[in-house]
């Protein structure tokens, strides 16, 4: 299986869209149901899951983690946005903020950017030397291999928005009073750099998307398919969860409690 390529989708020009809202509502509260399913099963397993979101500035991110969210129980998902390094952060190896924000047994964590920062806007913007973003590859790989192989199920998933539909919707931002806050000198820096970044994430595809740890490149140019496609691959990777209630172990439970409960009625 080929690894996803940025460059190839925005020369396409190939964005699906969902045309109907009744159809786009009624396929969001299914797959929200079975997001809820599946948490519940991490839970009762005490298994560990890692969402790992990454785009373009305005491609969607912040309204595809909120239908992630939005069903489940908040006690056993959290999102951890990802900014630059804190001060107590930048004397230690890159990759141990990260670390310490991975999922407790039972939970799954949703990561708005990730260490791929690293290999994307450190890399574009020169924030880091060739010499350490270079070496990141590797790092990413190891780091990744040691959280599937310690059992944490990773699911990395880009959004993708073509520099037509970035303009538009930085436009509305700052025409939009209330979606002033959504857009700094920061993103208009970046949009200066798009072919690096384009570049960038290429290389972050082909030299990170392993076996293990597939990459899943979303087209998101529009919002309801987005959000839909994101959705569908996150409860497609994790939907075995879904099923804990199946498990005749859980049966099992289930009826040993209905006859305590029993004994207590009176």
């Amino acid at each position: 299986m080929g690894h996803p390529s940025l460059s190839r989708l925005l020369r396409s020009d190939r964005f699906p869209r969902v045309r109907s809202k009744d159809a786009y509502q009624r396929r969001i509260e299914e797959l929200q149901v079975r997001m809820l399913r599946i948490q519940q099963g991490i839970f009762h397993s005490g298994a560990r899951a890692v969402i790992a979101l990454e785009g373009f500035d305005a491609a969607g991110k912040g309204g595809a983690i909120r239908r992630l969210t939005e069903k489940i129980d908040p006690r056993g998902v959290r999102v951890v946005p990802v900014g630059p390094p804190a001060p107590d952060e930048q004397g230690r190896h890159w990759l141990w903020r990260f670390w310490r924000e991975l999922p407790p047994p039972g939970s799954l964590t949703v990561f708005d950017r990730s260490w791929y920062g690293r290999v994307l806007v450190e890399r574009v913007e020169g924030l880091a030397p060739e010499e350490a973003w270079s070496r990141a590859y590797r790092e990413i790989v190891e780091f990744e291999r040691m959280l599937v192989d310690d059992g944490v199920e990773l699911v990395k998933v880009f959004l993708a928005v073509s520099r037509d539909e970035q303009y538009r919707r930085f436009r509305e931002r700052l025409q939009n009073p209330y979606k002033q806050w959504k857009i700094s000198e920061a993103d208009i820096r970046a949009r200066r750099h798009w072919d690096g970044y384009v570049a960038a994430a290429d290389d972050a595809f082909g030299r990170t998307d392993t076996a293990r740890a597939r990459w899943h490149l979303v087209p998101a140019d529009h919002k309801w398919f987005t959000r839909l496609e994101v959705l569908r691959i996150v409860t497609g990777r994790l939907d075995h969860h879904a099923r804990w209630m199946e498990k005749k172990s859980f049966r099992r439970q289930a009826k040993g409690l209905e006859r305590e409960l029993a004994k207590l009625r009176r």
